[in-house]
């Protein structure tokens, strides 16, 4: 039996039809004037989605690509820097500083909790020595979000710079660099904007600026500051991605179409059918709170094999989910529910996952998790974008 490939993973995401066909256009030439065009006009959208002034650089690579950057550009080797440590890629902060010759002090996290802004506080206060914490707004390998708004009113009274992984959050759930203090904000284009992988895109704040301006270059690639100088020409330094540009002009449009505040509402609505479903199902929930907008954990139940239910769910189903890391490896299944998915293809994951676990010896004995998901979900629809939905879980 054919079913239609339905792809809920962390990243990659599925692709709009509009953008596969924008994707797909005889290539211009990364110099001439039709490119420069695309990226000024591009420009304007992308502050629009950071909720920044300051200019949003386009570098040609993945999102770890811009987290190297942003440690490359921001700090010297000898400086010390506070790395919240709460999953795979907070561990990947500390590998691209210690790369860098920082020193780094590490506020470990338990993997499915969110920091404690009083955690970072303390922390700051002991090592008055740090100059910059490094973070992930959402971690994408438990679903956690963190309170990276509380921690940028702590950072932006001091002499620290708050570097964001933005990666799987931006385009999904609210994070305007300005309004919050952020330092730099940095995203990939294959999660919230509907891109294929391989485009990267960083923004400092002013203060930021000035400390990129004041540091040798420590990578010839990465220099942001010429990358800045060729943005106000409508230029990337290297070669540009052509055809991902033009894509995402394309996925701008229909991002910023009806707002910022729809995008939200529509993403915290899809987390709200996911997490009821997956409550009334018997599951426990990995992120028990501060959870991402666009991917939900969920942990299996003992003596499950989730390899084998991840198998199953793609082979039967045509599901695509994506499983823990590390020491989550067969122990959880991460829902992707970002970008270019409805709550279509959230119910059908749903179903297939609920499958799956029966068919490998887990059961649960709830009938009605796809109904109390989906009541979830339109009331969240009539609601402010964060305003929890209660509904009975059996």
């Amino acid at each position: 039996m054919l079913n239609k490939p339905r792809l809920l993973t962390p990243g990659p995401t599925p692709l709009p039809e509009q953008v596969r066909l924008a994707l797909a256009q005889d290539m211009i030439h990364h110099r001439k004037a039709a490119f420069k065009d695309i990226m000024l006009r591009v420009q304007g959208k992308l502050r629009t989605l950071f909720g920044t002034e300051q200019p949003v650089l386009p570098l040609s690579c993945s999102g770890t690509g811009a987290m190297t950057a942003a440690v490359h550009s921001l700090f010297a080797p000898g400086d010390k820097v506070l790395v919240v440590n709460g999953g795979k890629f907070g561990e990947r902060w500390q590998q691209i500083a210690a790369a860098r010759g920082l020193e780094c002090v590490l506020l470990d996290v338990p993997w499915g909790r969110a920091v404690e802004p009083a955690a970072v506080e303390k922390a700051l206060e002991a090592d008055p020595g740090i100059s910059g914490v490094l973070m992930q707004l959402s971690e994408t390998s438990t679903g956690v979000l963190h309170p990276v708004r509380d921690v940028a009113a702590i950072t932006r009274t001091r002499d620290v710079l708050l570097v964001a992984d933005g990666i799987s959050a931006v385009g999904l759930s609210p994070c305007p660099m300005d309004d919050w203090g952020i330092d730099c904000l940095l995203t990939g284009s294959q999660k919230g904007l509907m891109l294929p992988p391989g485009l990267a895109l960083l923004a400092l704040s002013a203060r930021a600026w000035r400390k990129a301006e004041a540091i040798p270059s420590g990578c010839f690639y990465f220099n942001l500051p010429k990358e800045r100088d060729n943005l106000a020409k409508g230029q990337t330094l290297f070669t540009s991605p052509v055809n991902l540009l033009v894509g995402l002009d394309v996925s701008l449009d229909m991002l910023l179409k009806d707002g910022l505040e729809a995008i939200y509402r529509k993403q915290w609505a899809l987390t709200m059918l996911t997490r009821t479903a997956l409550a009334v199902m018997g599951l426990e929930l990995f992120a028990p709170s501060h959870f991402a907008w666009g991917i939900t954990s969920v942990r299996l139940p003992a003596g499950i094999d989730g390899v084998e239910v991840l198998r199953l769910a793609q082979e039967k189903y045509g599901i695509i989910m994506a499983g823990g890391q590390d020491q989550l490896k067969g122990r959880i299944v991460r829902i992707g529910h970002m970008g270019w998915v409805d709550w279509a293809d959230v119910a059908a994951g749903l179903f297939a996952l609920d499958r799956c676990i029966f068919a490998v010896g887990g059961y649960s004995g709830a009938r009605d998790y796809l109904e109390q998901g989906l009541a979830a979900y339109e009331a969240a629809l009539a609601l402010p974008p964060g305003t929890p939905v209660v509904r009975r879980h059996n």
